[in-house]
């Protein structure tokens, strides 16, 4: 890393008791491809949802795009460099599906591959372990024209990728994420908008969360046939959600949003059904006449692991009758038949997301997936924060980002010390980035970016996560 003979970081581990992780645990960041790669015309790409969601005016704060984001196509190996000096043991990253196979059908685009070939091996060879997501929400927008994830033939044609990707990289690569957060490809997506495709239709999203299920469903097995020792899984983001009192519509607003934001996934993926109450919640948005016999056997098929993306919690709350008291925001539409839930906003820090900071709901979260819906390993698969960061003297001192990811690491030795299988933990994000909707105003990285230079500092969180890494633990308080 960059200026090594500065002091350590506020919030470095001192001596004394510590809390140590597992052996073998494994410590990682995370990365998504439209948001950091750049080169959005190049090496054969064609456009992705992103792309053409990014261009429409209005949709992106700034007009801002992924065109050329941190440049991380033609910066790869410095930026493998980068991780291998902060000690990094995994590194999670995704694949542009449009990069790989232009329009999403059809054969590979070996220069494409080739990237992603560099990639895996520059990683290896400098002891870091690949950890491979097929897809962080950039469909190529041919199959977007022809329906999307709404549409069903979009799942096979998600298994037709996964196996290109399996026998380009596939004697490398041992762990394989198929979807990140399909809660936000259906439902911010499809449902609400705010994100690629930027279609509003609470139908639709729901066909979109099925559909997307069901690619998972037959793109593992496509991994499966040809990789039969790989660690396959898939990532969901998941929320503990609290009623804001004992009151009865406070508590059934609870169980409506549970049911949109974890069981609708869980439910399916790990028990093989949809919950009955999620279903008769949605009966006036659909009939789930989109689900087919033996849909849901593909969509449970069989795991190694699940990873776990967590950022906060939910407070909800019953409609209320007058004035809204200014701690309610009335649910958007990306909770379908749910727009008359109230969420609570209780006054904790917040991120610069405006995301409040919860770390012990981390350890619901992470238990109540173990103790009530799997033994598979777990792993964080994200975590982390964004919030205003500055320069000052080649430095930038992310106090606040250190002190989050700090709370959530104890937090995740808690789940571990109450029997909790995790296994891992990727800090979100390695760099700066290209922040969805929210364009380049927001910063996630534990590395600065300067978008003008593409110049890479590393952060005092950087600093201190490689002695977590260093050190497998930190320091009791």
């Amino acid at each position: 890393m960059s200026n090594p003979t500065h002091p350590p970081a506020v919030g470095v581990l001192d001596q004394g008791p510590e809390l140590t992780f597992p052996p073998g645990f494994l410590w990682g960041a995370a990365t998504a491809a439209y948001q950091i790669e750049g080169a959005a015309a190049e090496g054969g790409r064609t456009p992705s949802i992103w792309d053409t969601f990014s261009h429409t005016e209005g949709r992106v704060v700034s007009g801002h795009t992924g065109d050329v984001a941190c440049d991380h196509y033609h910066r790869m190996p410095d930026d493998v460099r980068l991780m291998a000096e902060l000690g990094l043991k995994s590194y999670r990253f995704s694949v542009s599906w449009p990069r790989v196979q232009p329009g999403g059908t059809g054969g590979a685009n070996q220069e494409g591959l080739d990237f992603y070939r560099r990639l895996v091996d520059e990683l290896l060879a400098n002891g870091i372990e690949p950890w491979l997501t097929l897809y962080h929400w950039d469909l190529p927008q041919p199959l977007e024209d022809a329906g999307g994830w709404p549409a069903r033939d979009t799942a096979g044609r998600f298994a037709d990728y996964a196996s290109l990707l399996a026998d380009a990289v596939g004697d490398r690569v041992k762990y394989w994420t198929t979807l990140n957060e399909p809660w936000c490809s259906a439902f911010l997506g499809y449902g609400s908008g705010a994100h690629a495709p930027g279609r509003s239709d609470g139908a639709d999203s729901v066909r979109a969360g099925h559909h997307l299920m069901l690619g998972h469903g037959l793109a593992v097995q496509a991994l499966r046939a040809k990789l039969p020792q790989a660690q396959l899984g898939v990532t969901v983001n998941l929320y503990p959600v609290t009623p804001a009192s004992d009151a009865p519509g406070d508590v059934d607003a609870a169980r409506r949003i549970d049911g949109l934001a974890n069981r609708f996934f869980l439910d399916p993926l790990l028990r093989g059904s949809y919950p009955a109450d999620l279903t008769a919640d949605l009966a006036e948005v659909t009939d789930f006449g989109h689900v087919r016999d033996g849909d849901l056997e593909i969509i449970s098929t069989p795991l190694d692991l699940v990873g776990i993306n967590y950022y906060s919690r939910h407070v909800v709350a019953a409609p209320v009758t007058g004035e809204e008291p200014e701690k309610y925001w009335r649910a958007p539409s990306c909770w379908p038949g749910s727009e008359d839930v109230r969420f609570v906003t209780r006054g904790v820090p917040v991120t610069d997301m405006d995301w409040e900071i919860d770390a012990p709901g981390l350890v619901e979260t992470l238990r109540r997936v173990h103790e009530e819906y799997t033994d598979l390993p777990l792993y964080v698969t994200e975590n982390g924060s964004a919030f205003v960061d500055t320069v000052q003297d080649g430095r930038v001192d992310d106090v606040d980002r250190l002190a989050y990811f700090d709370a959530h690491l104890r937090a995740s030795h808690e789940a571990i010390e109450a029997g909790v299988p995790l296994r891992g933990y990727f800090a979100w994000s390695l760099m700066d980035n290209f922040e969805w909707a929210w364009g380049y105003t927001k910063r996630f990285g534990m590395i600065w970016i300067d978008y003008d230079t593409q110049a890479r500092i590393p952060k005092s969180s950087a600093r201190w996560y490689a002695e977590v890494i260093r050190r497998n633990g930190l320091a009791a308080q």
